[in-house]
């Protein structure tokens, strides 16, 4: 027989499960340079990424950044600071995972581009990256805005 102090008490146990699934669920990378975050969508500062559509020969460039991107805000806590606002309405800003720079991972790893219009913020990043042939720069991918 189940009294109401045991149903009150479930619910709560589910509400709990429920709530710690929460930040996993409030984070998604919708592309290798933007992110929606507990309900607010950011493109990240500083870089520009690969459409998820991309491809560079027979390589995914788009989809890798965008899975990349993921892996890195997995089961961390993302804190972004808002730079700007960008036209299309979205929130620019430097985002991190348990304090790592989303936008200098990115670049370092040659899955984004140093967006030097904006910001000189990851241009050595991108230059290092170049030289060791990493992602974009080792499968002649070009960049649109370049």
């Amino acid at each position: 027989m189940t009294t109401e102090g045991g149903r009150l008490t479930r619910l709560v146990a589910n509400v709990a499960i429920l709530l710690a699934a929460a930040p996993a669920l409030a984070q998604v990378a919708t592309d290798g340079d933007t992110i929606r975050h507990d309900g607010v969508v950011y493109r990240l500062w500083g870089i520009d990424a690969p459409e998820v559509t991309d491809r560079c020969g027979d390589w995914p460039a788009g989809t890798v950044a965008r899975d990349r991107l993921a892996e890195l805000m997995a089961g961390r806590a993302v804190a972004c600071e808002r730079r700007d606002r960008d036209r299309w309405g979205r929130v620019v800003a430097l985002c991190r995972a348990d304090g790592v720079d989303l936008s200098a991972t990115m670049v370092r790893e040659g899955l984004a581009w140093a967006f030097t219009r904006y910001s000189r913020d990851y241009a050595a990043l991108e230059i290092e990256a170049r030289a060791a042939g990493r992602g974009v720069h080792g499968r002649g991918c070009v960049w649109r805005r370049g």
